[in-house]
């Protein structure tokens, strides 16, 4: 982008807050993000703007049904969630309006937000595979392809096919391969497995820490969590742990985002607009980055160090629009080859 634009695009983000700053308004922000972190991001928004910030917070699926339950006189004015296929649920349920920002435009990468304009993405967590690096990485393992190999039996480690990060990780194995491919993946790696799927994403890292199987599938962000853990033994199972960026000679590493969009029915829609514009900018960016240890999606912002200590990747440029349009059939397939 020229330099004039991103001024442009600049000036435009500081305009917002000083016109909103006079009118002392509250923005109803219904999130399913649990992160102590964000508070400060909600904080620097009202100093900022001097809109207060009325927080609601739930897992997706109660926020979406009390968005709709609340019907046209729903104070929620934005909706924050995790994973392109809530968003997507969101938008597909009438939740959601499209919006048009000249900042968003210029700042979220393409296949980090809904064409429409439905929703954006503001930050991405790349969904790697963990294992010990004392025992190192077994030879032959490079893409999420070669997960169904038979030399990896017994090795992986993973959550239920019902999981939200499952489910996406699967679609883009999916978008690559196509339907028949994919089954005799999914099929591969159920026979592959560890133990049944169970727990969440850090069970599967103290899994393989405790020596059952040798590979766990994780979202990078739930590494840097056990890596700043007031527990002693919690970091001592972060130090022990290296991480596989799969495809890098292809499509490139999986990646689900934390994303948010304007209601439908939203009471101070300009607000609204000025905050999804706000989370896009440098200090959000360095917020969500070094509180969460989340990816940045910005270009000009950096990971925390402890993701820089992981390397450089690349993300599979797939739109996550795309992602979550084939997340029903991936859960269909992952289903019949019996994973759990």
């Amino acid at each position: 982008m020229h330099r004039r634009h991103l001024l442009a695009a600049a000036t435009a983000c500081l305009a917002a807050p000083a016109a909103l700053r006079a009118q002392e308004r509250t923005l109803s922000l219904y999130s399913s993000r649990h992160y102590d972190t964000d508070r400060e991001l909600y904080e620097s928004f009202t100093r900022q703007t001097g809109v207060r910030i009325r927080l609601i917070e739930a897992n997706a699926d109660q926020l979406l049904e009390r968005i709709r339950a609340e019907g046209p006189n729903s104070p929620a004015d934005v909706l924050i969630t995790v994973d392109a296929g809530r968003l997507a649920r969101a938008q597909e349920a009438g939740v959601l309006q499209p919006i048009r920002s000249a900042v968003l435009d210029s700042r979220i990468p393409p296949h980090l937000r809904d064409p429409q304009g439905h929703w954006f993405g503001f930050s991405v967590r790349a969904r790697v595979v963990m294992y010990d690096r004392a025992l190192g990485l077994p030879a032959g393992l490079a893409r999420y392809e070669d997960l169904a190999r038979p030399e990896f039996r017994g090795m992986v480690s993973t959550r239920s096919s019902g999981n939200i990060y499952t489910i996406g990780w699967a679609a883009s194995v999916l978008a690559a391969n196509g339907p028949e491919a994919t089954e005799a993946w999914a099929r591969g790696v159920v026979a592959n497995l560890s133990r049944p799927p169970q727990g969440g994403d850090t069970d599967q890292i103290r899994a393989v820490a405790a020596g059952q199987g040798r590979l766990a599938i994780s979202n990078t962000y739930y590494l840097g969590h056990l890596a700043r853990s007031p527990r002693a033994e919690d970091r001592a199972i972060a130090e022990r742990m290296a991480v596989l960026f799969p495809n890098q000679g292809d499509r490139g590493t999986h990646v689900n985002i934390s994303g948010a969009g304007v209601v439908r029915t939203a009471p101070n829609r300009e607000a609204a607009v000025a905050f999804l514009d706000y989370l896009s900018g440098p200090q959000a960016q360095s917020l969500f980055a070094d509180g969460n240890s989340e990816y940045p999606v910005v270009a000009d912002a950096q990971p925390s160090a402890f993701l820089r200590s992981l390397g450089p990747f690349r993300q599979d440029p797939l739109n996550a629009a795309r992602l979550a349009a084939l997340s029903p059939e991936a859960l269909r397939i992952m289903q019949r080859a019996g994973w759990r």
